[in-house]
């Protein structure tokens, strides 16, 4: 009987592996290229500077000028303009020309959404 009984629990164990490594190389055929996962990398990078995020913040709703920008958030307005260049090099800012002025506003609704959603699991 102990016999059978380490028989079934190798027999398992086999199927166990064979299911895990079916599973794994479905992983890796789904895996994206090494190219597109460093652009992930470099997008979450500049998410991950306080300054930035308060640009993206404040650009929620209304679009805004770098004067508008700079007295919200208290900046001078060539730390605003570096930020916003970096934004807009990353495709998360978009601008608008009217007269002499420029407006910022962000790039699009997916934009949004990170924001969104980073706010809500910070908050959590």
């Amino acid at each position: 009987m102990a016999e059978e009984s380490k028989e079934k629990t190798m027999n398992v164990e086999k199927e166990s592996q064979a299911e895990r490594e079916t599973v794994i190389h479905k992983m890796q055929e789904q895996q994206p290229d090494d190219e597109i996962l460093y652009d992930l990398a470099e997008l979450f990078k500049v998410f991950g500077d306080s300054t930035r995020i308060k640009i993206l913040y404040a650009m929620f709703e209304h679009e805004l000028c770098v004067n508008d920008i700079a007295g919200l958030l208290n900046l001078s307005q060539s730390s605003v303009s570096h930020q916003l260049r970096i934004l807009k090099t990353s495709k998360l800012v978009k601008f608008r020309r009217e007269g002499k002025s420029i407006y910022y506003s962000l790039d699009d609704e997916h934009v949004r959404s990170i924001i969104s959603m980073g706010m809500e699991h910070v908050e959590e």
